[in-house]
């Protein structure tokens, strides 16, 4: 078999080269007896060849795949081709939602394995936004904290919540007497990174093994949409009629007028939270757990505006195009998922196992 050096001459009318190879040219003479080479001429290696073969391939593979790419967009519609960013916003919030569906609804297993994700995801982007506002969190202590607190919660409720606190605090200590460079205040924030997400996440679990079966995980759905509904219908009326600013030091988009209608709406889902079967709520208790809710989600959305705001961030990462981070999609589930297990269980609405 032909050297792959010579073969690839006769194929290019530049050569490539190798360290200390040669260039060999050949004209091939077609007879009666067959093929046979003329002349063969021997040159000395090129380095400039070399570089514009390399040149000359790197120009067809772009050329290569810039044909496939105008190929695939010639057979998406046109309005697909540039979405706006509402269209944007919508497809990934349809893929955030139907993941946490599924999720939700198959087993506690699941639900686990979720929750865990989306805390630790959670807590990494709190810690990276803090850390441009000079704090030295230790990421790898508490982004693993926040994964614990919802596996703990499922595997020896709330007794295993309290043991993942305990070896955080404890670790967390550790880590500031051996790390010199460390500050209490690089502690604090490092605790409350675990807490903020992790934990309040690990109480949506407590709701959905409150109640067997699908049941639960439709519950906690049902909680999760009045937060999701709160926020969209906050955002298109106060859109659309928001006149008076709600927090304008904090959150200028967000208005009164949206806020108002953002609660009608956090009412109005949980009245229909009593229907679930294993839910024993009264009217009067969904429209006040609704009520509260509502205000909480509002409130946790601003506390995460203000953490952005102090640390000089648009949004908390890019994980969810159209959105930002999913920090900002969970801001306001953390305070609302915490209300609305200590108001379903303190309320009598649920049943309530300690392990």
């Amino acid at each position: 078999m032909a050297d792959p050096q010579v073969r690839r001459s006769f194929d290019s009318s530049i050569p490539k080269y190798a360290p200390g190879s040669v260039e060999v040219k050949a004209r091939i003479v077609q007879g009666e007896q067959g093929a046979f080479f003329e002349s063969v001429d021997v040159f000395e290696p090129c380095e400039e060849g070399a570089q514009a073969i390399d040149d000359a391939d790197g120009k067809r593979a772009k050329k290569r795949s810039e044909r496939i790419r105008q190929k695939a967009l010639d057979k998406m519609p046109q309005k697909l081709r540039n979405p706006s960013n509402l269209q944007v916003r919508v497809r990934t919030g349809v893929i955030y939602i139907t993941v946490t569906v599924i999720c939700m609804l198959i087993s506690d297993a699941t639900a686990a394995c979720y929750l865990a994700l989306l805390s630790a995801i959670c807590a990494g982007e709190f810690y990276y936004m803090l850390r441009s506002d000079a704090k030295l969190p230790n990421e790898v202590i508490g982004v693993t904290a926040a994964a614990l607190f919802p596996f703990a919660m499922w595997l020896f409720g709330p007794v295993g919540v309290g043991l993942v606190f305990a070896g955080l605090c404890l670790v967390l200590l550790v880590w500031y007497v051996f790390w010199l460079r460390a500050r209490i205040a690089d502690v604090a924030v490092s605790l409350f990174g675990a807490l903020y997400t992790g934990m309040a996440m690990s109480l949506a679990m407590l709701i959905k093994m409150a109640i067997p079966g699908l049941w639960g995980g439709v519950l906690v759905l049902g909680i999760f949409l009045s937060i999701w509904g709160n926020d969209a219908f906050a955002y298109l009326i106060g859109s659309a009629i928001g006149k008076h600013k709600l927090a304008p030091a904090v959150s200028p988009k967000k208005s009164w007028e949206g806020f108002i209608a953002g609660l009608i709406f956090s009412m109005g889902l949980w009245c229909a939270l009593m229907f679930i079967p294993g839910v024993t709520m009264s009217l009067v208790q969904a429209l006040i757990f609704g009520f509260i809710c509502g205000v909480l989600g509002v409130l946790g959305d601003l506390v995460e505006s203000r953490i952005k705001r102090n640390s000089g961030f648009k949004d908390s990462g890019t994980i969810m195009p159209g959105h930002g981070g999913l920090l900002d999609r969970c801001d306001s589930q953390f305070l609302v998922t915490v209300s609305a297990a200590l108001l379903l269980i303190f309320g009598g609405c649920i049943p309530y196992v300690w392990a």
